[in-house]
Order: C-alpha cells, then sequence, then structure tokens
C-alpha cells in the first residue's frame, strides 16, 4: 500500500521526537563535572537538526526487523559523530562559522578550546554506546558496526574528506574530483548510519551499499544546490558561505540547473536500488525523496 505524505511525516517526527529524547538521556547531565563542558555538549547535539542520519538507520532497521531500542543507540552514535564533526567544521581553523542549525556555534557561544573537547567527547561517546549496548545477537555483527563508524569517521571517510576539502578551497575541481571528496566527506556517514541501522536486526543486504552510495552523493548535490539559492533564516546556518571562502561546489562545477539535475538522476539510481528489497525498504525511498526535494 501507498503511504501518504502525512504517513511520512508522522513517522518522521516520531523518529526526530524519540531521538531527542534519546540523546537527551545519553548525554552526560549539564550538571555533572566538568560541567561547562557537558552543558556544551548537549548545546551541540540537542534541539536542532534534521535527524537525517538516525531516520535512515531506522529505515534500514525496519528492513530487517531491528528492535527500536537497539536503533535509538545506533543511531544516536552516529548523531554523536556527526555533530561532533559540524562543531570542528565551524571553528574558525577551519570553515569559520558563526551560525549552526539556527543558533550560534559551539565556539562562538563557548570558546574555542571548549568546541575542541566537545568534539572529541562526542566521539568518543559515539564509541563507547556502541561498546557497552547489545546491539546485535552476532558479537561478530557488533564488531563490524564499530568498525564501520571508525572507518565512516576517520582518514578514509569523513575526516579524510574534510581534508580534501580544505586542500582544493579556492581550486575548481572536477565532477568526478567532486564525487571523490564528497563519497568520504558527506557519504561515509551517510553510509554508516544505513549500514549499522541494518546490521541491528542482521545482515546488511548489498543493495543498501549501492542506495547509501547513490543517496550520500544526493545529499551534498542539493546541499551546495541550497547553499546557493536560500536563505540564512531557512537553512539555520550562513547561506552562501561556500562561494564566499571559494570552495569547490557541485554548482560551481556545473551550471545549478545542472545540479539539480543530477540530484535528481541520483534519486532515481537510489530508488532502482531499493527495488529488489520489498516493502519494508519503503521508508528508504521516502527518505530519499525527502533528501533530494527538501527546501532546508
Amino acid at each position: 500500500m501507498k503511504m501518504t505524505d502525512s504517513d511520512f511525516a508522522f513517522w518522521m517526527g516520531d523518529v526526530q521526537a524519540r531521538m531527542e529524547a534519546a540523546l537527551a538521556r545519553l548525554l552526560p547531565a549539564a550538571s555533572l563535572v566538568p560541567a561547562r563542558l557537558h552543558e556544551a555538549m548537549r548545546y551541540a547535539v540537542l534541539e536542532g537538526g534534521k535527524r537525517v542520519r538516525p531516520m535512515l538507520c531506522f529505515a534500514a532497521g525496519e528492513l530487517t526487523g531491528a528492535a527500536q531500542g537497539r536503533l535509538e543507540i545506533a543511531a544516536a552514535a552516529v548523531e554523536l559523530v556527526h555533530a561532533y564533526s559540524l562543531v570542528h567544521d565551524d571553528l574558525p581553523c577551519m570553515d569559520d562559522d558563526v551560525l549552526r542549525r539556527g543558533k550560534r556555534t559551539v565556539h562562538v557561544e563557548y570558546d574555542e578550546a571548549t568546541a575542541l573537547l566537545v568534539g572529541d567527547a562526542l566521539h568518543s561517546l559515539a564509541f563507547q554506546l556502541l561498546a557497552e549496548h547489545r546491539l546485535a545477537e552476532d558479537a561478530a555483527l557488533q564488531l563490524e558496526m564499530v568498525r564501520t563508524l571508525a572507518q565512516a569517521a576517520g582518514s578514509r571517510g569523513m575526516a579524510g574528506g574534510q581534508q580534501i576539502d580544505l586542500a582544493a578551497t579556492g581550486k575548481q575541481l572536477s565532477v568526478a574530483e567532486l564525487e571523490f571528496m564528497h563519497i568520504h566527506k558527506t557519504g561515509s556517514l551517510i553510509g554508516a548510519a544505513v549500514k549499522l541501522g541494518a546490521l541491528c536486526g542482521g545482515e546488511c543486504p548489498r543493495e543498501l551499499e549501492r542506495f547509501a552510495h547513490r543517496i550520500g552523493l544526493a545529499f551534498q548535490v542539493v546541499d551546495d544546490v541550497l547553499d546557493a539559492e536560500a536563505s540564512t533564516a531557512t537553512l539555520g546556518k550562513t547561506a552562501g558561505k561556500d562561494s564566499k571562502q571559494g570552495k569547490p561546489t557541485y554548482v560551481s562545477a556545473m551550471s545549478l540547473a545542472d545540479a539539480r539535475a543530477l540530484a535528481e538522476e541520483l534519486r532515481g539510481e537510489a530508488q532502482a536500488a531499493l527495488q529488489g528489497l520489498g516493502a519494508r525498504a519503503r521508508r528508504l525511498g521516502e527518505l530519499a525523496d525527502f533528501i533530494v526535494l527538501r527546501k532546508f
């Protein structure tokens, strides 16, 4: 049965609310020593963000019949790594931004040293969660979750992609070079979210790898389009900063219209990857639509 837009919106709101509660529970209380660090960690993570990665984790877990409690922990681990990366990306030594998720960035609200420690602590907490909760029946699958998230966050994933991005500032990259960069910088953590969700319920179907690869790239293409045409108020972060900082984007490598067309092409490829997985892959398909058609 085809789900309605309102049904998907309800599911999305449910996952977002569930994750807000889970993250609030799993993060250290702001009253615990060192209170300033814990307060800043909560500031960085709570009350903001679309929670796309947790939603992908839950949707993939739905495909393999994973328990909701397990998915909360796996999704929280991925979201904590994502939040840490945003805190560090916004630092003056990186993108030097003052606005994130509609509020002042962590280093502006607190200070640079605290922001650095916030990122470090969030990264560590993510792996603590994967280690202290039982997320799979087979210990080998849970170990694969740890390996997957570690690789996605490291030099062969997100951190490596960020280094490539820094080195490319002021240069014109080809579409192929951009794809290589964003497979690592953005796509690796999106892929980890999908894989961890699936592993909470058993083996991860190979079709999900292609789905995650295509939708990870689509996410970045749309981000580049929105950076070029949406407002700061809509985005909740500084609009147009990529162009001002001389960063290569899909919009600078091709026209705005061609970038939109590429996002649509990637959405079609992501949907095609799900065709043999049946009705339980429905949420993943709906998320592919949401990612490409979003306006913020």
